[in-house]
């Protein structure tokens, strides 16, 4: 850790809002980089050369400071940062007036550092963390062990099964979504969640990709935790009622390479589900997550939407509500007549419609394949 001129300004602003007398901040080669007389930064001062040389307190007084070049009376202290000394605080006058303020001064000046260095070190970590993450979910792993080094750095454990998951704000109290609500959800994810992997990497800048470690069991993975943790989470953003989510878990992939599959299943799952849920899983939307990119496959897209796209052209709403609420329910026509609340009649003679408008019966496999693909494609 070395003292800055930014350290020192906040050092010398802080000290002089103390005591009435003026401040230096001086570095460890002997430079005045920070002063309540602001002349004298850039100027060295042998006074503090030998506070630094003999990591000692050096009083001057006026016959000292007559002899020194760049020193006035006054008191000089070492700044001391994890048992080393990297620069000098003094306090210009009178060392019988000034030698009670030496140890506050001192003592201000190592708290700014420390809280300095802190400051310094989370910046590397969110810093080193987006680079990690962005890595694994482009699938870059052009060296392995910096990112093991890494990894071991922040602490994580990146042999630990994990998945991708993308945390969406998607609603939230204001004109604009803040940046605070980001860290905030960020941190949310972090803790007391310390295994995952958070960061903010995506556009648009709403999104929050984490890599969240889970349980295997026979080759798959167990969501059942997963859930109880993800509604805890949703819980705990609602108490604040700031903003509200959506979250896509994606599926799971073996090794460091996979985990830019599951960020795509991921990714895929939040843009092509049509659920209003707002806890969505690729294992529940693998169909509509992969027929999604046909939507830039226009003629075969087309084709898909073929059936949907009569229906609505005819304006029978009704129709595409029916299926729509029908293949919800897993083809149960007990649920469906419940959902729509109609008798089985009526859901016949709308089958029968459906028949009539698309040239797809509902009751033959293929042809019911077709219009639950439309459906899901809409």
């Amino acid at each position: 850790m070395q003292l800055t001129e930014s350290i020192a300004k906040q050092i010398v602003k802080r000290a002089m809002k103390i005591i009435k007398y003026s401040v230096n901040v001086i570095d460890k080669n002997g430079i005045i980089i920070g002063s309540g007389v602001l002349h004298r930064i850039n100027s060295r001062h042998e006074g503090a050369v030998l506070a630094i040389n003999e990591n000692r307190i050096v009083e001057i007084d006026n016959a000292t400071a007559k002899k020194l070049r760049g020193v006035k009376p006054g008191i000089n202290l070492p700044v001391i940062f994890q048992h080393q000394v990297i620069g000098v605080v003094g306090i210009s006058g009178d060392p019988a007036e000034v030698r009670n303020y030496g140890e506050l001064v001192k003592m201000t000046a190592e708290l700014i550092i420390e809280q300095s260095a802190l400051t310094t070190q989370i910046q590397w970590n969110k810093r080193h963390r987006e680079e990690l993450v962005l890595q694994l979910i482009q699938g870059s792993l052009l060296n392995e062990g910096q990112l093991e080094s890494i990894a071991e750095r922040l602490d994580l454990d990146l042999a630990q099964p994990r998945i991708a998951a993308i945390v969406k704000i998607d609603s939230f109290n204001g004109d604009h979504l803040s940046l605070e609500y980001l860290q905030e959800l960020v941190e949310l994810l972090e803790y007391p969640e310390r295994d995952n992997i958070v960061a903010i990497v995506s556009v648009p800048m709403n999104e929050v990709v984490v890599l969240k470690p889970i349980i295997l069991s026979d080759s798959d993975w167990s969501r059942k935790e997963e859930e109880k943790r993800i509604q805890q989470l949703i819980k705990r953003i609602a108490s604040e009622g700031k903003f509200t989510i959506r979250i896509a878990l994606g599926g799971y992939f073996p090794t460091l390479h996979g985990l830019s599959k599951s960020f795509m299943t991921a990714k895929a799952t939040i843009e092509s589900s049509s659920s209003k849920g707002n806890v969505l899983f690729y294992q529940d939307n693998i169909l509509p997550v992969l027929f999604y990119g046909l939507k830039n496959d226009l003629w075969r897209y087309d084709q898909l939407c073929q059936p949907v796209t009569g229906l609505k052209k005819n304006h029978q709403e009704t129709l595409l509500k029916t299926l729509t609420v029908f293949f919800n329910q897993n083809c149960d026509i007990a649920q469906t007549c419940k959902t729509l609340y109609i008798h089985r009649n009526t859901l016949r003679y709308r089958f029968d419609k459906i028949a009539l408008e698309t040239g797809l019966d509902i009751n033959k496999t293929d042809e019911r394949t077709r219009l639950y693909l439309a459906v899901i494609m809409q």
